[in-house]
């Protein structure tokens, strides 16, 4: 397994989210509702791990061949064994770079929390800050263990959720347009 690092940000994230999304965008068409550039590499200048995440919204996760066939056929490796079963996980071909698909059901709770974690981190600087630097806390002390560096870095997340789930119901958010 590699080691968990964290990068500064770096604005070709957006370039490289651009190309996949539109290669993303041609093959599955209509069938994607929503294709988003989510995780810490959409949000400017925040640090990251150099891992593309990206979220694409489908109307039902069954049957899944109107997604996994394009993707399959775009070379992701569908990881049919991911525990959570709200999305189905995809990962990049092999010797490209590091990309990780996450299909869910458009409208789910699971789809929302990515998009409205993303967007209340671009609206709120010092909110992904405390969140950069617990993301560099906990990579030093669990470089080698990845589950351990997700598990504690979870209590910074869900209190940002929190927040943002507050700031959503002050303003009224809603996902702006799909970014593919």
């Amino acid at each position: 397994m590699d080691p968990v690092e964290i990068a500064d940000h770096d604005p070709a994230w957006t370039t490289v989210f651009t190309e996949l999304g539109a290669a993303l965008r041609d093959a599955l068409g209509e069938v994607a509702a929503r294709i988003d550039h989510i995780g810490s590499t959409a949000v400017p200048g925040l640090a990251a791990k150099p891992v593309i995440d990206i979220q694409i919204s489908v109307s039902a996760l069954d049957p899944a061949d109107p997604f996994l066939v394009p993707l399959e056929r775009l070379g992701y490796i569908y990881r049919a064994a991911n525990p959570e079963r709200t999305k189905r996980y995809f990962r990049e071909p092999p010797g490209r770079r590091r990309t990780h698909i996450h299909v869910r059901r458009l409208g789910s709770f699971s789809q929302q929390f990515p998009l409205l974690f993303r967007d209340y981190l671009r609206s709120h600087p010092a909110a992904a800050d405390e969140y950069a630097a617990v993301k560099r806390r906990c990579a030093a002390q669990f470089r080698h263990d990845r589950p351990g560096y997700v598990e504690a870095k979870d209590a910074c997340v869900w209190a940002t959720i929190r927040q943002a789930d507050a700031w959503a119901q002050r303003t009224g958010w809603t996902p702006g347009p799909t970014d593919a």
